[in-house]
């Protein structure tokens, strides 16, 4: 089921950052997150966050649309916030060949959830997170 999700949220996302910008995209997101964190132990947190992760890395992979880092990320941080698990979606920058260049991930506990390969090293991130849910909020 994440994968089917993954696969339907990736263009939609892509197509709301090209259309609507990143702050609307965000809000709309936002507004159908879990009210509450779910009660489990953290073997099984880690490995839903785990699967979410691969999931959408497979539904990049496989779909139609391969988006952009912001709207894989952005899927991500929803998939696990439609779960209740909290994370934070981070920008950071590097200048490379006198060229400016971004890139975002998702985190939890200071830990980049979609960058198995540690990419995320290389840029200097925002000091803050630009999207962010925990039990507080939406």
């Amino acid at each position: 089921m994440l994968f089917l999700r993954a696969l339907a949220m990736l263009p939609l996302v892509s197509l709301s950052l090209r259309l609507r910008g990143f702050q609307p995209t965000r809000s709309t997101l936002q507004r159908t997150l879990a009210r509450r964190t779910p009660q489990v132990d953290s073997d099984s947190l880690n490995m839903k966050m785990v699967l979410a992760a691969h999931m959408v890395n497979a539904a990049d992979r496989h779909g139609l649309v391969h988006p952009s880092c912001l709207a894989k990320s952005l899927t991500l941080w929803w998939l696990l916030g439609r779960q209740g698990i909290s994370s934070r979606l981070r920008i950071g920058i590097r200048k490379q060949n006198d060229q400016l260049e971004a890139h975002a991930w998702v985190e939890r506990e200071g830990v980049a959830l979609n960058e198995p390969e540690e990419r995320h090293h290389h840029y200097a991130a925002f000091d803050a997170a630009l999207a962010t849910w925990t039990e507080d909020e939406p």
